[in-house]
């Protein structure tokens, strides 16, 4: 366990386990601990977000339903947090649209402008799937190919647990969850709902209304 979540814990003395989070009226206040669920049930302990995450980067997503903001784990994913905040930095995410929005399953985005053209991308890196759990409200990182080696720009958030997405038989199967979101599971909650459509280019599960980044920054 590292420090942080160390400190954490002692802190709060240990709190009770609670359960699996697919209830949409989940507050903000409380996330779930990074690889904490079990293997056999979604449960997991959950702790304040102020306690758990105060030492994390943060980011910020507005969007025009409201804002998102997430913790990034830099202590369990470097080289993926990295390469989000490098996109971020450089402006890739403004003016970007969740594309993909699959009720009971996911919201993607990060890789398509508000034209919906895909946008260039930096050099891929490999996959650091590993031990965290693909939770409700966590952060992951989309993969352009079957390729492990192939994260790029492109990430989605779990609207609900999600173990299908877990690595499972190597480090590198799956996909790295690499932050949870800690302001706005009601702005993704209110986007899950948006009537959707096959866009051209797109593919299935596209908002029929853009579901816009107008800006994408880290917080001070």
């Amino acid at each position: 366990m590292n420090t942080r979540l160390l400190t954490a814990l002692l802190i709060i003395g240990m709190a009770v386990l609670t359960g699996c989070n697919n209830d949409n009226s989940t507050q903000s206040q409380q996330v779930t601990l990074p690889g904490q669920a079990s293997d056999t049930s979604v449960a997991a302990l959950q702790i304040s977000a102020e306690a758990v995450l105060a030492e994390y980067p943060k980011v910020a997503l507005q969007t025009n339903r409201g804002a998102i903001v997430i913790a990034l784990f830099d202590d369990k994913a470097p080289a993926t947090v990295r390469n989000f905040i490098g996109y971020v930095e450089s402006g890739h995410y403004n003016d970007t649209v969740f594309h993909r929005v699959v009720d009971n399953l996911l919201i993607q985005g990060g890789g398509y402008g508000t034209d919906y053209r895909l946008k260039a991308e930096r050099n891929p890196i490999q996959s650091e799937a590993s031990g965290l759990r693909n939770l409700r409200g966590t952060l992951a990182a989309a993969r352009r190919s079957n390729d492990t080696a192939s994260v790029g720009a492109q990430f989605f958030i779990n609207l609900v647990d999600n173990p299908q997405f877990d690595a499972n038989t190597t480090p590198s199967s799956g996909y790295t969850v690499f932050g949870q979101v800690v302001e706005g599971m009601d702005v993704l909650d209110a986007i899950r709902a948006e009537p959707v459509m096959t866009r051209t280019g797109v593919g299935e599960y596209s908002p029929k209304q853009a579901v816009v980044v107008q800006s994408a920054s880290l917080v001070k």
